[in-house]
Protein backbone atom coordinates (compact mmCIF):
# COMPACT_ATOMS: atom_id res chain seq x y z
CA UNK A 1 0.00 0.00 0.00
CA UNK A 2 1.52 3.00 -0.84
CA UNK A 3 1.78 6.39 1.69
CA UNK A 4 1.06 10.00 0.07
CA UNK A 5 1.77 13.01 2.10
CA UNK A 6 0.45 15.99 1.90
CA UNK A 7 3.18 17.48 -0.20
CA UNK A 8 2.87 14.89 -2.80
CA UNK A 9 -0.75 15.50 -2.82
CA UNK A 10 -0.83 19.41 -3.21
CA UNK A 11 2.10 18.70 -5.93
CA UNK A 12 -0.84 16.38 -8.03
CA UNK A 13 -3.51 18.78 -7.35
CA UNK A 14 -1.01 21.69 -8.99
CA UNK A 15 -0.02 19.75 -11.81
CA UNK A 16 -3.90 19.44 -12.63
CA UNK A 17 -4.36 22.68 -12.56
CA UNK A 18 -1.91 23.74 -14.26
CA UNK A 19 -2.45 21.74 -17.11
CA UNK A 20 -5.56 24.44 -17.37
CA UNK A 21 -4.15 27.89 -16.17
CA UNK A 22 -2.04 29.19 -18.80
CA UNK A 23 -0.49 33.02 -18.79
CA UNK A 24 -0.32 34.60 -21.90
CA UNK A 25 1.22 38.67 -22.82
CA UNK A 26 -2.46 39.70 -22.32
CA UNK A 27 -3.61 37.60 -18.85
CA UNK A 28 -0.61 36.49 -16.92
CA UNK A 29 -0.80 33.73 -14.36
CA UNK A 30 -0.58 35.33 -10.45
CA UNK A 31 1.32 31.83 -8.98
CA UNK A 32 1.08 31.79 -5.19
CA UNK A 33 3.04 29.70 -2.71
CA UNK A 34 3.08 30.03 0.79
CA UNK A 35 5.96 27.97 3.05
CA UNK A 36 5.88 27.91 6.78
CA UNK A 37 7.48 31.43 7.16
CA UNK A 38 6.68 33.19 3.68
CA UNK A 39 4.45 34.00 1.03
CA UNK A 40 5.84 34.66 -2.54
CA UNK A 41 3.43 35.94 -5.18
CA UNK A 42 4.32 36.21 -8.82
CA UNK A 43 2.66 37.52 -11.98
CA UNK A 44 4.32 34.98 -14.57
CA UNK A 45 4.22 35.29 -18.91
CA UNK A 46 4.68 31.52 -19.33
CA UNK A 47 4.54 32.46 -23.23
CA UNK A 48 7.56 34.10 -22.88
CA UNK A 49 8.55 32.31 -19.88
CA UNK A 50 9.58 35.70 -17.92
CA UNK A 51 8.88 36.52 -14.53
CA UNK A 52 6.50 40.04 -15.26
CA UNK A 53 6.33 41.15 -11.07
CA UNK A 54 6.77 39.48 -8.02
CA UNK A 55 6.63 40.21 -4.06
CA UNK A 56 6.59 38.13 -0.59
CA UNK A 57 7.03 38.45 2.73
CA UNK A 58 10.90 39.29 2.22
CA UNK A 59 10.42 42.18 0.66
CA UNK A 60 11.07 45.39 2.98
CA UNK A 61 7.71 47.03 2.45
CA UNK A 62 5.84 44.06 4.06
CA UNK A 63 6.29 45.01 8.38
CA UNK A 64 6.14 40.90 9.37
CA UNK A 65 7.69 37.97 7.60
CA UNK A 66 5.39 35.72 8.49
CA UNK A 67 3.26 33.37 6.85
CA UNK A 68 -0.08 34.40 8.03
CA UNK A 69 -3.19 35.90 6.71
CA UNK A 70 -2.01 39.58 7.31
CA UNK A 71 1.27 39.49 5.66
CA UNK A 72 -0.83 37.45 2.70
CA UNK A 73 -3.44 40.67 2.64
CA UNK A 74 -0.13 42.81 2.84
CA UNK A 75 1.64 40.18 -0.49
CA UNK A 76 -1.58 41.14 -2.40
CA UNK A 77 -1.57 44.79 -2.22
CA UNK A 78 2.31 45.15 -2.82
CA UNK A 79 2.02 43.03 -5.98
CA UNK A 80 -1.05 44.56 -7.26
CA UNK A 81 0.54 48.32 -6.80
CA UNK A 82 3.51 46.23 -8.89
CA UNK A 83 1.62 44.81 -11.71
CA UNK A 84 0.21 48.46 -12.03
CA UNK A 85 3.42 50.05 -12.72
CA UNK A 86 4.81 47.02 -15.20
CA UNK A 87 1.15 47.88 -16.89
CA UNK A 88 -0.66 44.66 -16.33
CA UNK A 89 -4.21 44.82 -15.43
CA UNK A 90 -5.91 41.50 -15.41
CA UNK A 91 -4.37 38.31 -14.26
CA UNK A 92 -4.92 34.76 -14.44
CA UNK A 93 -5.49 33.17 -10.51
CA UNK A 94 -3.05 30.19 -9.64
CA UNK A 95 -3.10 29.40 -6.09
CA UNK A 96 -0.67 26.33 -6.09
CA UNK A 97 -2.58 23.21 -5.12
CA UNK A 98 -3.17 25.03 -2.03
CA UNK A 99 -7.10 25.25 -1.04
CA UNK A 100 -8.97 28.82 -1.79
CA UNK A 101 -8.75 29.51 1.80
CA UNK A 102 -7.44 31.64 4.72
CA UNK A 103 -3.86 33.06 3.19
CA UNK A 104 -4.92 32.28 -0.57
CA UNK A 105 -8.28 33.40 -0.07
CA UNK A 106 -6.81 36.68 1.47
CA UNK A 107 -3.88 37.67 -0.70
CA UNK A 108 -6.46 36.92 -3.91
CA UNK A 109 -9.40 39.47 -2.74
CA UNK A 110 -6.45 42.20 -1.38
CA UNK A 111 -5.12 42.13 -4.92
CA UNK A 112 -8.67 42.59 -6.34
CA UNK A 113 -8.76 45.42 -3.80
CA UNK A 114 -6.20 46.93 -5.13
CA UNK A 115 -7.26 47.02 -8.84
CA UNK A 116 -5.98 43.88 -10.34
CA UNK A 117 -8.37 41.65 -12.09
CA UNK A 118 -8.97 38.01 -12.29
Amino acid sequence: MSHLNRKDVRNRIHKRIRRKVLGTADRPRLAVHYSNQHIYAQIIDDSAGKTLVSASTFDKSVEKSASNVACAESVGQLVAERAKEAKVSAVVFDRGGHLYHGKIKALAEAAREAGLKF
